[in-house]
């Protein structure tokens, strides 16, 4: 029951994150819908977990190079997803008011997928493996 109740928690706060997003997009003020390309970002960021968990086979290491190069690719994607809203608010294609918004979603969004991994990600009786 305590994983259903995760699950629920995450999905709430991962519509709040997309609400953020959406508001900086669509409220009439703003009115561009340049911010939605950092749902690209949302995407691409679990994916070098997976693919490292899939190819590295040592669990009981502390650390090792394919987990490490997949925490690198990882940040590298999460950067992007904050700086992307913050370049176009610099060139003036969004306004600062939007860029807010999309920030505060990218936090909302980035802590439900941290969440979503530390939750689910332990390898016990309820994992996201088996879904």
């Amino acid at each position: 029951m305590a994983g259903v109740k995760a699950l629920v928690g995450l999905s709430f706060s991962g519509a709040i994150g997309l609400t953020f997003l959406m508001l900086g997009c669509a409220l009439e003020y703003y009115g561009v819908y340049w911010p939605l390309f950092v749902l690209i970002f949302y995407v691409l960021c679990p994916i070098p977990h997976f693919i490292a968990k899939r190819v590295s086979d040592d669990t009981d290491a502390a650390s090792s190079a394919c987990r490490e190069l997949a925490y690198f690719f990882t940040t590298g994607i999460v950067v992007s997803a904050f700086g992307m809203p913050i370049i176009l608010a610099r060139v003036e294609a969004i306004k600062w008011g939007a860029c807010g918004l999309v920030l505060a979603g990218n936090t909302v969004i980035f802590l439900t997928i941290l969440g979503f991994f530390l939750v689910f990600g332990r390898g016990d009786d309820f994992s996201w493996e088996q879904w």
